[in-house]
């Protein structure tokens, strides 16, 4: 008998112990490299300073918004809103103008771009000076005065998005704009967004609110031969923006 149960437990520790091993498979599997799609995405998503501010900025969707909390990139570096960049390593600096960390822990100088050439950015943007969001023939900008007045100047039909960074409506609405504004051809129209109250709107913009009458965020305005033809307080989706601009 005692053999028989010291003959069982030496059965069932054999079982446990082989249970509790990590299989290779999954050994290998949770090594493995991530995949290179979500490596281009990491790529492309980055903080940089622009005009005093951290950004968060993503080129594959050309959305630029305010930091709003420190961030870790993938190789552990830590990125925090004042611009300091602390490495793994130790070593620390802080992101001059134009300068911006990646999430693949990859550091560019003022000038540099992720893709192309500036003449090309140049040609996209239609040789404004605004920041590009979205759009080739048809560009969508971060407004400047200088850029809408020349829009002004140069008779194009120019849709006004005003924007809040705070707003949840703002940021969902951004990828429909951007679908709009890659997807069009039309050369004779331009679009800008519109800061509005929020840390980043300047006296410009809150002028411009002001003649247009915005009672607040997400509104669009649509300007044609310099007057409005338009003016909706709604949220819009990519159709919206096709149904809106094809009857100016």
């Amino acid at each position: 008998m005692k053999l028989s149960v010291l003959a069982f437990f030496a059965l069932f520790a054999v079982v446990v112990a082989g249970c509790s091993q990590v299989s290779p498979e999954k050994t290998a599997t949770s090594q493995m490299e991530k995949p290179a799609g979500e490596e281009a995405m990491m790529v492309e998503e980055g903080f940089e300073m622009i005009n005093g501010k951290m950004m968060m900025v993503n080129e594959k969707t050309k959305t630029t918004v305010v930091m709003e909390k420190d961030a870790v990139l993938n190789d552990g570096t830590k990125v925090m809103m004042d611009g300091a960049v602390i490495r793994p390593n130790g070593e620390q600096f802080v992101l001059k103008e134009g300068e911006s960390m990646w999430m693949d822990g990859s550091f560019m100088e003022a000038g540099e771009m992720m893709a192309g050439t500036e003449e090309d950015a140049a040609m996209m943007s239609g040789n404004y000076q605004g920041t590009h969001l979205a759009g080739t023939t048809t560009p969508y900008l971060a407004f400047t005065k200088a850029d809408y007045e020349k829009a002004l100047s140069e008779n194009k039909v120019i849709l006004l998005n005003f924007y809040a960074s705070w707003c949840p409506i703002c940021k969902t609405e951004q990828k429909e704009t951007t679908a709009f504004f890659d997807s069009s051809d039309r050369e004779d129209v331009v679009g800008f967004r519109v800061n509005f109250k929020d840390s980043d709107t300047d006296a410009d913009e809150e002028e411009l609110a002001k003649q247009f009458g915005v009672p607040y965020q997400h509104t669009k305005v649509i300007v044609k031969d310099g007057k409005q033809v338009l003016k909706s307080l709604e949220q819009w989706e990519k159709s919206d923006y096709e149904q809106a601009l094809s009857a100016v």
